[in-house]
């Protein structure tokens, strides 16, 4: 027995329901992003007064105080783009690939970009923002392309646990050449191990405004990525049924991915588990339409990060923890809880 057809202006009223909940949810998110970056200028290992806040957020830098917090403006700034980046990146990936367990660190693209520049700093002593930026997006890319090959080969094609497989292979494979190169280069070992962390900590606006450019091409890439994914997650056949190139469509929507995960790992180091937590905890919230989801992510992914940031300063008082690691506790236990839902193992 099938079930009644609704009319259609029932149908168009619980859209419009539904729609308008979306809408109030993503003014909450809002407001949220907006508290927590009021947060992220006010806390830190020092205590800062309303009038040097005031003050620095007037560009005044006369005290300590309002030094600690000129610092802090950047820094608030680095982790909701890099967060929104992230959130953004692991919805379209998972997306692409239709797979829930999708993101740019379980797949290797952050390792792969991390190792890009690993290599470009000890052999080919690259220092510039622009070249650790290209440098990391090729790593990326190349990474990318050689994960989904390698987890489309045999029967069944590229299903979510062989994509996971091998995208956590190669991530494990990365590192320890990663660690292989770093290891005897006592003059960048420091650097580069601080920096594989993943952290916001330290970002000024020199850091920030090269990468401006790459990651606004990304987001504009990802979120006009909408329609297309809302098709791919139909299925191929149907898909392209409907007039939908899926091969371009996918290719599309994974450059916008990578120059989001490239750009952020060059300034950031790799930061895993974001666009695996935030998609999920988003679908929750809007459901899986793309066109929402994706919005919803990338505010998401600045909420979260930035409250990780937030919390790392916090918990390790008057030290802190790097974003890296907050995001690792938060994005491990909820990697188990997604692998054990029996409802997501395609999306």
């Amino acid at each position: 027995m099938t079930a009644p057809s609704l009319h259609p202006t029932v149908r168009r009223s619980i859209a419009g329901r539904s729609n308008g909940l979306r809408s109030l949810w993503l003014m909450a998110l809002v407001v949220l992003l907006g508290g927590l970056g009021a947060l992220s200028v006010t806390i830190g290992s020092r205590d800062v007064g309303w009038a040097d806040i005031a003050a620095a957020l007037a560009g005044g830098q006369d005290t300590i105080g309002q030094a600690a917090v000129a610092l802090r403006i950047p820094r608030t700034l680095l982790a909701v783009l890099a967060g929104s980046a992230l959130g953004l990146a692991g919805a379209v990936m998972q997306g692409v690939t239709r797979n829930p367990l999708a993101d740019p660190g379980i797949l290797g693209v952050n390792t792969g970009a991390s190792l890009a520049v690993v290599i470009g700093v000890a052999w080919f002593n690259i220092s510039s923002a622009d070249a650790y930026i290209w440098t990391a997006i090729a790593g990326a890319g190349l990474t990318a392309a050689f994960v989904y090959t390698i987890g489309s080969m045999g029967r069944g094609g590229a299903t979510p646990l062989k994509l996971a497989l091998a995208g956590v292979a190669t991530s494990i494979a990365f590192s320890s050449l990663v660690t292989a190169l770093v290891l005897p280069r006592n003059d960048i070992a420091g650097g580069i191990r601080s920096w594989q962390i993943g952290g916001v900590g330290g970002a000024t606006f020199e850091r920030i405004l090269p990468v401006m450019p790459f990651l606004a091409v990304g987001l504009a890439i990802g979120l006009l990525s909408a329609r297309r994914l809302n098709s791919l997650a139909l299925g191929d056949d149907l898909a392209a049924g409907l007039g939908e190139r899926v091969a371009l469509a996918r290719a599309v929507a994974a450059l916008g991915a990578i120059l989001l995960c490239g750009a952020t790992t060059a300034v950031c180091g790799p930061i895993g588990f974001l666009g695996l937590v935030v998609p999920h905890l988003c679908r929750l919230l809007v459901g899986p339409d793309y066109r929402w989801l994706l919005p919803f992510s990338t505010l998401g992914g600045a909420s979260l990060l930035l409250a990780a940031d937030i919390a790392g300063r916090i918990i390790a008082r008057p030290a802190e923890l790097d974003v890296g690691i907050v995001t690792a506790f938060i994005g491990a236990p909820f990697f188990v809880w997604v692998v054990m839902q029996q409802r997501i193992r395609e999306l």
